[in-house]
């Protein structure tokens, strides 16, 4: 069968029929990374790299552990001017942050953590079993990077699904997440069964675009495989994509954000004189945690 008619044959689950022969033109992967690893955590993208391609995407981890593990928290630390966005594969944390919310993230659970001026939160693994997640850091904009903190905490039947795709921000067709993330901003966590194939057409202006694999391969202007993050090149055509095995993989794409990234120890935003407004509050906020006897 001729390439490119077999590769144009794809499913769009955003509309929900099969497209066929159609020959329009998808984008190409620009660059590939594996990150680099310290123990439980691989760290695909940060603000000093490929963050400067991917804005307002600036940050990305996996963290990933065998059961029995010794479990590894991370203490309660401060963020401002980003938004941090957890998203659980396997296994359960405690999450707790300066805004007053506690409890626990399930497998399948999303955490969305606006920092603003200023917060501090923490995250501790729970049980004996496999632990597997994604967090994201977003580059906020100007008018929410020094705003009041806030959290919003999304058990697995709260996020929204349509077809193959879980929508973790913004919408895909008529699914619409419950996170009030900053407008022209997607990100999706897709499973494909193994040969399934999927086109991504991205809503207009999206001209930033990656992919992220966590399990199997996935064919997409070549294979990009589990455990690597693939860009896009910058435009907004359609992204085909088809399954080798069962395959799991978050998709990000968004408008691209205008400013530079000016960053601190634990945040960014868009100029010298934000940041300094930043880390004022973390202080302010990391002096009350001591003085009422909390970690900091």
């Amino acid at each position: 069968m001729n390439t490119q008619a077999n590769q144009s044959r794809i499913q769009d689950q955003e509309v929900g029929y099969t497209t066929t022969l159609t020959y329009a033109r998808t984008r190409v992967i620009a660059h590939r990374t594996r990150g680099s690893s310290h123990g439980p955590v691989t760290r695909l993208v940060s603000p000093g790299d490929l963050g400067q391609l991917l804005k307002p995407f600036v940050f990305l981890d996996i963290f990933s552990t065998q059961p029995n593990a010794k479990p590894q928290g991370f203490g309660m630390h401060p963020h401002s001017g980003i938004a941090t966005l957890t998203f659980m594969l396997a296994g359960e944390v405690i999450y707790e942050d300066t805004t007053g919310k506690k409890g626990i993230l399930p497998a399948g659970g999303v955490e969305y953590m606006r920092a603003g001026n200023g917060i501090w939160h923490s995250g501790t693994p729970i049980g004996s079993g496999a632990l597997r997640g994604f967090q994201l850091w977003i580059a906020l904009p100007a008018a929410l990077e020094n705003a009041p903190a806030e959290s919003h905490y999304l058990a697995p039947e709260q996020v929204p699904q349509k077809g193959p795709v879980r929508v973790l921000l913004g919408h895909y067709g008529d699914a619409q997440s419950a996170i009030p993330s900053p407008a022209n901003m997607t990100y999706l966590a897709v499973t494909l069964k193994d040969g399934e194939q999927w086109r991504y057409t991205p809503p207009a202006g999206h001209d930033v675009a990656w992919v992220a694999v966590s399990g199997g391969q996935l064919k997409a202007d070549g294979l990009v495989r589990a455990g690597e993050l693939a860009v896009f090149e910058e435009s907004n055509q359609p992204i085909n994509f088809i399954a080798q095995g069962e395959t799991t993989f978050l998709l990000g794409s968004a408008v691209k954000h205008p400013h530079e990234l000016v960053t601190g120890h634990y945040s960014v935003h868009t100029n010298e004189a934000a940041l300094a407004q930043g880390e004022v509050e973390i202080r302010r906020i990391g002096t009350e945690l001591r003085r009422t006897g909390q970690s900091a």
